[in-house]
């Protein structure tokens, strides 16, 4: 065998370790008994204990050096394998176990505090998830900004200055656009009625296959904070419902497809490998928000919907699909982020932003978050926040250490804007296809262009190939103020 042969086959085994601890992660959020989260978060540490040891074995650092890539796909798969060598040799193990195992302790605290509007009983655990992520961070950015170092896991090349000046561009346009909605004299009507748990999950399973999720190789559950977990032949979703607010299920569903199916996309041969995956969060997020909102609240699909809607809960209060549009795209300033609509949304984002940097560079304590929180929300969306589940407890990313994710949201906006933008020049008869349930034209475009790839190219050039231009905030603004100033008679 070649270095790079022993090298692969080192990876693959380690790549399938990951996945089984992936899986137990899946298990605490989906089905896992509440009295087994002090053992499960022994059994995180554990895995994680493994997997630091094998990503920082000193014989990957000679394969490397040896290795002679013959390939495209080689060269790919040793860059990989090297960033996270380096970044992984920079992280003691033993503090790489500690964050696994607080972590996981710490989701659970989140989701029961959550449920109890109980903001003191999840800062003690929060503290020290931020100040684990705040020692991991010092280790990788050796001298350099914290919350970089932390945002480089989930999009390398990214960093805070980059997100920041995109942020100030978006802002002007997003807040003029918002103001003109909701001043506008025509306003949508909203949803009112009840919607059945299993109407809502049968549709939430016909939705899926609508959008190509292939059920040989997944499934869907329900969790407090909707996801989606796993690759290659196995990557499941998950969903919530509440029956007074169906879109609620029926977009996380979309949205966590869009995730899974960009996993289940890629080119099987590179498996249990650094390819097999999606490249970053960014680009992830791209794939779940396409398929969420251009596709998904497209005028065209929307009509579609609004029938399988009458169909399977019979008249509920609005008459046609056009309004039916309407209704699914109507522009309010609600408290939740993953409800909120197209032109909220990444002003959500925006704030978050903002509070972790804070919190990783230790300008803002822990104790005050809660009222930094509901102050900035205040200024930002212009309505007071009513209880704390619909404030700082919303999102379980916080709980579970993920810090620097939150920008790959609106990352994957932009993305989405563009990959919108090319996909519409490649396929004219789009609507005809959508307004039919008929998704494929678009998923199959997605599928060639990006999610094939897996991680093959680094995240900006993956989308810049797809769309046969640089990435930038232009077509997702460009898209919003088009279709929200059409919706809304403006």
């Amino acid at each position: 065998m070649t270095a790079y042969d022993k090298l692969m086959a080192f990876q693959r085994q380690t790549e399938a370790l990951a996945q089984v601890a992936g899986r137990l992660g899946w298990d605490q959020e989906t089905v896992m008994p509440r009295g087994a989260a002090e053992q499960r978060s022994e059994e995180m540490a554990a895995m994680e204990g493994i997997l630091h040891a094998r990503r920082t074995d000193p014989k990957i650092a000679d394969w490397l050096a040896a290795a002679e890539p013959q390939d495209e796909e080689a060269e790919a798969q040793i860059r990989q394998i090297r960033r996270s060598h380096e970044r992984m040799v920079k992280v003691p193990g033993d503090l790489a176990q500690e964050i696994a195992r607080v972590t996981s302790m710490a989701q659970g605290i989140w989701a029961e505090a959550r449920a109890n509007d109980d903001v003191a009983a999840f800062l003690p655990v929060l503290s020290q998830v931020i100040r684990l992520r705040q020692d991991e961070a010092t280790c990788l950015a050796q001298g350099g900004d914290l919350y970089d170092a932390l945002m480089d896991d989930y999009e390398p090349g990214a960093n805070a200055a980059t997100i920041g000046a995109m942020f100030d561009r978006m802002r002007p346009r997003l807040v003029a656009l918002r103001e003109a909605v909701l001043g506008a004299s025509h306003q949508p009507p909203a949803l009112q009625g009840h919607f059945g748990t299993d109407g809502q999950l049968r549709l939430a399973r016909d939705l899926a296959t609508a959008f190509g999720y292939d059920w040989t190789r997944g499934r869907l559950d329900l969790a407090v904070h909707p996801f989606s977990s796993g690759s290659g032949s196995d990557a499941r979703i998950t969903t919530r419902v509440v029956e007074t607010e169906p879109f609620n299920c029926i977009y996380s569903t979309i949205h966590e497809v869009g995730h899974a199916c960009y996993e289940l996309g890629i080119d099987p041969d590179y498996a249990l490998t650094p390819l097999g995956q999606g490249v970053s969060m960014g680009v992830h997020e791209s794939q779940s928000r396409i398929y969420e909102n251009q596709l998904g609240r497209s005028r065209a699909f929307t009509g579609w919907l609004f029938g399988q809607m009458r169909d399977r809960f019979g008249a509920f209060g609005i008459e046609d699909g056009e309004t039916f549009y309407g209704t699914v795209n109507r522009v309010q300033s609600g408290f939740i982020r993953t409800e909120a609509d197209e032109v909220h949304y990444n002003l959500h984002i925006m704030m978050r932003f903002d509070l972790e940097r804070a919190l990783i560079r230790g300008d803002l304590a822990v104790k005050d978050l809660e009222a930094a929180w509901n102050d900035r929300f205040k200024a930002d969306f212009g309505v007071p926040v009513d209880r704390p589940a619909h404030g700082m407890l919303q999102d379980v990313h916080w709980s579970v250490g993920l810090f620097g994710y939150f920008p790959t949201y609106s990352l994957g906006n932009v993305y989405a804007g563009c990959l919108h933008k090319a996909m519409r020049a490649d396929l004219p008869d789009l609507d005809a296809a959508l307004a039919a349930g008929n998704t494929a034209p678009a998923t199959g475009w997605l599928r060639e262009k990006v999610q094939r790839h897996g991680g093959l190219y680094r995240p900006r050039e993956v989308i810049a190939q797809a769309c046969g231009f640089e990435p930038d905030e232009g077509p997702l603004l460009d898209y919003l103020e088009a279709k929200f100033r059409d919706l809304y008679r403006i």
